[in-house]
């Protein structure tokens, strides 16, 4: 065994040191150990959280997205759109108007997100994952149908294919407001429930309907919002993504799901980041006891140090014995923090203890996702703040070999 290690596990193991500085070395190691297995948990959590995000995405963003930069609306035309469809790797494309309306039903009503949406849409498989009752269809029998949240299907009480309890959906007409006569300035639409789906709060208060139905609510046939593009299996979208680039005007852009949601996605980066400061400083503040810890050793063995020097022990000898103190205690801590804060993450993820608390939440249990480099990363983190920390006390000890001042 190196000679520094073991003269330095002879000290972390003696009986005969003192037990206040044995007390600060068990508060160290259990700084260290509670830091590493917050920064695991925490760190987790918020992968699991995006993890979460995507798979709620996939659920309701199409894989790539064409939208206007100049104005809300656009009208493309047929060769564009076979363009696309003909493309290598695009599956299919969903023609999509969406915009603001009023829905109704008996005395109650509500602002909601209005989607009119070709019958492609129904092809939507991970969409389909989300129906909580009903059927996930835009025509029965020719008649129009409503696709709805479930914050509308409940703030309207509503029912599914119940023609005596419909829905109404009413939009402002494209004309100078009538006052003498306020109908004269909405146009309406009633339709039948055919399902209704669950996601996440922010999507419950969408309502799908079939694209003719809200062309003839708007007034402006052929006009969209944007074209929604699913790719087959496995396609790569950043190769499907440059290709289409290729034939859009310059006021046409387009994004892939991430970028769609670039603002809560980075939010939820930004958020881990300053955690993971946060909690690296106060790891650093907890490590301070290490560096007590070894200064009190240092001078609880100067007859120690002196005995060494004296039979020929050199500088980088004493030195390297007080930096393995310091490296047996981070080590122990690491060792226990890792055990703590990676069962924990595992026990959530077969178990799911911690729950969510939500009625309708996708996922029931708090989810977690462990990533390797956030491991490595705060496990050399921690081990160069200890090794800062135990670096002036072995210096202490070089410097009492030399009979100076300590």
């Amino acid at each position: 065994m190196n000679l520094p290690f073991f003269v330095a596990k002879k000290y972390f193991l003696s009986k005969k040191k003192r037990s206040f500085i044995n007390f600060i070395s068990i508060i160290s190691m259990l700084g260290i150990a509670l830091g590493l297995m917050s920064l695991i948990i925490i760190l987790s959590v918020f992968n699991g959280l995006e993890d979460l995000n995507r798979q709620i995405f996939k659920a309701f963003d199409p894989d790539l997205k064409i939208t206007s930069t100049v104005k809300k609306g656009f009208y493309p035309n047929s060769d564009l759109i076979q363009k696309i469809k003909t493309t290598p790797g695009v599956d299919f494309v969903t023609e999509v108007y969406k915009d603001k309306a009023l829905a109704r039903s008996k005395d109650a009503q509500m602002i909601v997100v209005l989607k009119g949406v070709d019958s492609t849409f129904t092809k939507n498989t991970e969409m389909k994952k989300s129906l909580i009752e009903g059927s996930m269809v835009l025509k029965n029998g020719g008649r129009p149908m409503a696709y709805i949240g479930g914050g509308v299907y409940s703030i309207l009480d509503l029912s599914v294919e119940d023609y005596l309890r419909p829905l109404v959906i009413l939009y402002p007409k494209n004309q100078k407001i009538n006052v003498l006569n306020p109908e004269d300035n909405i146009n309406q639409t009633t339709v039948e429930v055919s399902g209704v789906f669950n996601l996440e709060q922010q999507y419950d208060n969408y309502v799908y309907l079939p694209l003719e139905t809200v062309e003839e609510l708007i007034e402006s046939p052929g006009k969209r919002t944007s074209l929604e593009i699913t790719l087959k299996k496995n396609a790569n979208v950043d190769l499907v993504k440059s290709e289409l680039k290729k034939f859009l005007g310059k006021d046409m852009q387009i994004k892939d799901r991430d970028e769609q949601n670039e603002s809560l996605l980075k939010a939820i980066k930004i958020e881990k980041f300053f955690i993971f400061i946060a909690l690296f400083f106060i790891i650093g503040i907890a490590s301070f006891n290490i560096f007590y810890a070894l200064s009190m050793l240092v001078i609880d063995k100067k007859d120690d140090i002196e005995t060494l020097s004296s039979i020929g022990a050199s500088k980088s000898l004493i030195r390297n014995i007080f930096l393995a103190e310091g490296f047996v205690i981070s080590l122990v801590g690491i060792s226990v923090g890792l055990v703590l804060g990676l069962g924990v993450c595992l026990i959530q993820m077969k178990y799911g203890i911690v729950s969510l608390g939500m009625q309708y939440a996708t996922v029931d249990a708090y989810p977690v996702k462990l990533l390797i480099s956030d491991i490595l990363y705060s496990v050399v983190g921690i081990f160069l703040i200890t090794l800062l920390a135990s670096l002036v006390p072995a210096t202490k000890a070089l410097k009492f070999m030399l009979n100076q001042k300590i």
